[in-house]
């Protein structure tokens, strides 16, 4: 991890096209699992994730490659605002075929772009690169256990 990077991976016991049920979802890694409505990813549009515990988060599909690569942006530090440039980060995800499993990876970026003090910025780093392991688990458990 860097400064302006966070990259992250798990391997899931499913096939490609169920985890992509899951990641082609926008905002489901912050959204409450109880309330999140799972819609897939159209590149250029936009929804609200919402989590009772952190706030709602806007989210825009960046990118959409179906079944290997989808892209978002949100604004981790900025739960409740719009998105704009200076308060809003990179989320990718890329799945790869491992025999009958997928590999999934995350990388987050933009932390640098940030318009934040430097506390905010290191604070945003820190809780983001402790809370993707805790995601991708959650992920893995999810596609896993088939409620995707």
């Amino acid at each position: 991890m860097s400064e302006d990077r966070i990259e992250r991976d798990t391997l899931i016991d499913a096939s490609v096209e169920r985890v992509w049920s899951l990641v082609s979802a926008p905002g489901f890694w912050v959204a409450d699992p109880e309330g999140f409505e799972a819609t897939t990813a159209v590149e250029g549009a936009s929804v609200v994730a919402r989590n009772s515990e952190h706030g709602d988060f806007p989210v825009r599909v960046v990118k959409v490659e179906p079944h290997s690569y989808v892209a978002y942006r949100w604004a981790p530090a900025f739960p409740g605002h719009e998105l704009t440039e200076g308060n809003s980060t990179l989320v990718e995800f890329t799945l790869s075929a491992e025999g009958g499993k997928t590999r999934l990876t995350v990388v987050e970026s933009g932390f640098a772009a940030l318009a934040v003090s430097d506390d905010v910025r290191a604070r945003t780093i820190d809780d983001n690169a402790a809370g993707w392991p805790q995601v991708l688990d959650a992920s893995r458990k999810r596609v896993e256990e088939s409620t995707v």
